[in-house]
């Protein structure tokens, strides 16, 4: 299955950077956007490019950031995220969540080996792809119900009216919160990805630093009960986890409240971003859900496909790691306590590593290589639902819905103020019942 799209989209793709690359900078929303030819200018020009009003080095190329990803003591992940966490007002925040959210719970899963290697050991209980692909049919009932509720409207909103209370549905599901209050957890996904987002102001962080309090309550709740009373969901797995470690078989009470918070939050927003992106697609490359419904009983092709999607669109921009010590990177030497950035969406779009990155080809012998999930000890832990996630509505829209088209120009969409995802905000769509 051959999916490239035409000269036309692929110049499209890319935005201008006027001037001088140096006074560019990610945290232009005009950049935050339309980022690829940003992108291509950091590659081709300063690979490891120091963005001043960022305050952080921006790594864009594959290989280098394939560099990074091997060695993960050189470069930190548990510094770089700790430095990037809600970054100019961090001690303000971590007395509020400590006062008013039952304390300030660091994420466990970002962290650095040997304590990592522990964390990874214990989360995996909880995730596992055999366990993900006996969701299938329970995916699908969801994702097809709210289909079926949109069909006969003819319009919606891809974002808020689907992706957004899908993936929401599906991770409370497996985590066991029956009665869930979706834009309340939208809220909070906002307001966790905010604090490594880099761009709120502090009357922004007193909002978010409040929902996280009341999403830091909400689940402490519901891990003491999974602690006096297990159930068959995530939550109780990672609570009665064990693993052969004769000083810490299993997770301590704040590592249980981090890691269900990563995985609700985590396992919606990234996913949902995923999912607009492929609604996007769909409506803006009509011929591509027309080539998709041929093979949409086809689950090889399926699953190519969505490893194009992923590596074309990452719902990922970028996440944060802190250099240890001197070290030389793309050309340049880095002093220890250096502060970067890793632009996974530029290394998938990195043309030494995938010819013509801008179109999509379905077909393309390195598939697996894109960096969508990161890679190494920090590969994402949830991957194989997401995969299986962004699969099935992949599959059940095309299968359900035709002439699916943006009730908006292209221009008009926006994206929420953030240099780690590239998330729209809003996506009207018109649509058709396929006959």
């Amino acid at each position: 299955m051959s999916m490239d799209s035409s000269e036309a989209q692929v110049q499209a793709a890319g935005c201008p950077v006027g001037g001088d690359l140096l006074e560019a900078t990610l945290t232009d929303p005009v950049v935050q956007a339309r980022p690829n030819a940003f992108y291509q200018a950091l590659r081709s020009q300063d690979p490891v490019h120091f963005d001043a009003k960022l305050g952080m080095y921006l790594v864009s190329r594959y290989e280098d950031l394939q560099t990074v990803l091997r060695d993960p003591l050189t470069f930190s992940v548990q510094k770089g995220y700790a430095e990037q966490y809600a970054k100019g007002f961090a001690a303000e925040f971590k007395e509020i969540v400590t006062r008013d959210g039952g304390g300030f719970f660091t994420d466990a899963i970002m962290s650095d080996p040997p304590y990592h290697t522990r964390i990874r050991k214990l989360m995996e209980k909880a995730f596992t792809a055999h366990r993900v692909k006996l969701l299938e049919p329970q995916i699908t009932a969801i994702v097809s119900g709210m289909i079926e509720r949109m069909a006969d409207k003819g319009a919606g909103d891809g974002v808020k009216e689907f992706a957004v209370p899908m993936t929401i549905a599906i991770i409370c599901a497996q985590l066991g919160l029956d009665h869930f209050d979706a834009q309340r957890i939208q809220r909070w996904s906002i307001a966790v990805t905010a604090q490594i987002g880099r761009m709120q102001t502090r009357e922004q962080m007193l909002a978010h630093a409040k929902d996280i309090c009341d999403l830091q309550n909400y689940l402490i709740a519901r891990v003491r009960e999974r602690e006096a009373e297990p159930r068959e969901d995530m939550i109780s797995d990672l609570v009665h986890a064990r693993i052969d470690d004769p000083e810490h078989p299993k997770l301590t009470f704040s590592e249980v409240v981090s890691s269900v918070r990563a995985l609700l939050i985590a396992g919606n927003e990234t996913t949902a971003t995923a999912l607009g992106n492929l609604l996007y697609i769909f409506a803006t490359q009509p011929e591509m859900a027309a080539r998709l419904y041929q093979y949409v009983d086809d689950d090889r092709m399926l699953n190519r496909f969505v490893e194009e999607l992923l590596r074309l669109e990452p719902p990922v921009r970028g996440l944060s790691r802190m250099v240890t010590r001197e070290v030389e990177l793309g050309g340049k030497v880095l002093p220890a306590g250096a502060h970067l950035l890793l632009l996974y969406a530029s290394a998938n779009d990195d043309e030494q590593e995938f010819p013509c990155p801008r179109s999509f080809d379905a077909n393309r012998g390195n598939l697996g290589r894109h960096l969508s999930f990161g890679a190494g000890i920090h590969r994402c832990v949830g991957l194989s639902l997401a995969r299986m996630e962004i699969k099935v509505a992949a599959r059940e829209f095309v299968r359900r819905l035709d002439h699916i088209k943006l009730a908006i120009a292209p221009e008009e969409i926006t994206y929420l103020p953030t240099v780690a995802t590239r998330s729209i905000e809003r996506l009207p769509l018109t649509f058709a019942r396929r006959a």
